[in-house]
């Protein structure tokens, strides 16, 4: 796996329906930058976010794979380097099954905005902060539409070249990739 590109951008899988990798266009003048990270006029699937976060992350951190039918997301890189994993599991969607692995890092700022129902982790090659935004508030989360897999299942497709990564104890015990479609059956 290349993780030293410098370009961001999809480095394996397909473009998944519904996906945007939206360029920022940072405004430097003597002062420093000015950088509009969200527009709604881009058009992407996220319209009306109700909860935006700043997360930090050490080196090797594994954040995912989380699932949510209810809410779209928007992640942006401030600092850092990551790689971004997404799985559509939506049985009605064009690109249903296939997945997609981006590469992010602050060369060329950016914004990967996904709708709902795409499995999605991030890992962290350096310590990194990003900017998150949902249209879900993180208090409104229910057990009914917080789900996640194990981020290193073959069944994925994704390749995120490394074997060990620091996780969550929750997602420690996310069961397999085929253990949660059946269990998602069940709602």
């Amino acid at each position: 796996m290349n993780v030293t590109r410098k370009k961001p951008g999809l480095i394996s899988g397909v473009r998944i329906k519904g996906v945007s990798l939206q360029l920022l266009k940072p405004h430097r003048d003597s002062r420093g930058t000015f950088t509009e990270v969200f527009q709604k006029h881009w058009g992407t699937c996220l319209q009306d976010p109700v909860q935006w976060s700043i997360v930090h992350s050490e080196a090797g951190v594994f954040r995912g794979m989380h699932l949510h039918n209810r809410h779209d997301e928007y992640f942006s890189l401030i600092s850092g380097r990551c790689l971004v994993g997404l799985k559509d599991v939506r049985e009605d969607s064009q690109t249903y099954e296939q997945s997609a692995l981006y590469q992010l890092d602050t060369t060329e700022p950016c914004a990967i905005i996904f709708p709902k129902g795409l499995l999605h982790g991030w890992y962290f090659t350096e310590p990194s902060i990003h900017l998150q935004a949902v249209s879900e508030a993180y208090n409104d989360y229910g057990a009914d539409d917080n789900w996640g897999c194990r981020w290193d299942d073959p069944e994925l497709g994704i390749d995120w070249g490394v074997s060990e990564v620091n996780l969550s104890d929750r997602a420690a015990h996310f069961p397999g990739y085929e253990e949660l479609k059946r269990q998602l059956k069940t709602i």
